[in-house]
């Protein structure tokens, strides 16, 4: 930001000695300790600075997820693939998941959520749990109180987010993509509130979110889930227009042409 660039070179003396682009004292310190569960106040920006347009939540077309998805090495990123685009958990949140966190015959993982730090289910669709089976069976279940995500080289250790970063960061070199673990979060946003048959509640209850605001933000539709719509609007014949039965032909054209 161009305070910051202010800020930057006045701290070596290169600038010039007030900051000509100030930043809000007190929105800083409203904003310094606050619960994320409480709704962020609104205040003024400072005098200068520049108004951040907001931005529609960058999610992951079915048909590039597909692709993502197959640049997949192995069960294990497949499984958490899948977790995270079906169950919306948070990267973190995700990889801390046990075996006593896992439900099975319900279909549901219990995560510590990341503001509240509560821990709670969330669903998850039954390919995330069959390759999460396949997983487990091939490379042997974690040690007690260990988490279900490890390494795959050297002594098995608890695979932290930015290995898994790794894992996606290869796949994107790959297909000259820049999708982000978070990404997927709002991939499974996205779907969940286009599903007709999930309410924007539901689905606020699903992604853990502490406003409704928050959810409704996935509501935007994308340019490139509408090709097929768009095409049959474009093919569609023009609407023919029809008179009631009864008049004549001739008198409708004196009085309308044609």
């Amino acid at each position: 930001m161009i305070s910051g660039f202010y800020a930057f070179h006045a701290r070596f003396g290169a600038g010039p000695v007030v900051n000509p682009v100030p930043t809000s004292s007190g929105r800083r310190q409203a904003l310094a300790h606050r619960s994320p569960v409480e709704p962020a106040p609104v205040f003024r920006r400072g005098r200068l600075r520049q108004k951040v347009p907001a931005q529609a939540p960058r999610s992951i077309p079915d048909h590039l997820w597909d692709e993502l998805f197959a640049g997949m090495g192995c069960d294990r990123d497949r499984a958490l693939l899948e977790f995270y685009v079906s169950s919306g958990a948070r990267a973190s949140e995700l990889l801390g998941v046990g075996l006593d966190d896992i439900d099975w015959s319900g279909q549901l993982v219990y995560v510590i959520s990341k503001g509240t730090r509560i821990r709670q289910p969330v669903p998850a669709s039954p390919n995330a749990f069959r390759y999460l089976g396949s997983y487990l069976a091939t490379d042997g279940l974690p040690d007690p109180g260990q988490p279900v995500w490890r390494t795959r080289r050297g002594d098995p250790r608890p695979l932290t987010y930015w290995a898994m970063r790794r894992v996606l960061q290869r796949a994107n070199d790959k297909l000259g993509t820049n999708w982000t673990l978070h990404d997927a979060r709002h991939t499974a946003a996205v779907r969940m509130a286009g599903d007709e048959r999930l309410t924007l509640a539901e689905v606020q209850t699903i992604l853990r979110h502490a406003h409704l605001d928050t959810t409704g933000r996935y509501l935007t539709a994308r340019v490139e889930d509408l090709h097929d719509k768009l095409q049959e609007h474009y093919t569609k014949p023009r609407p023919q227009r029809t008179f009631a039965a009864g008049y004549d032909p001739e008198d409708i054209k004196a009085v309308f042409g044609g």
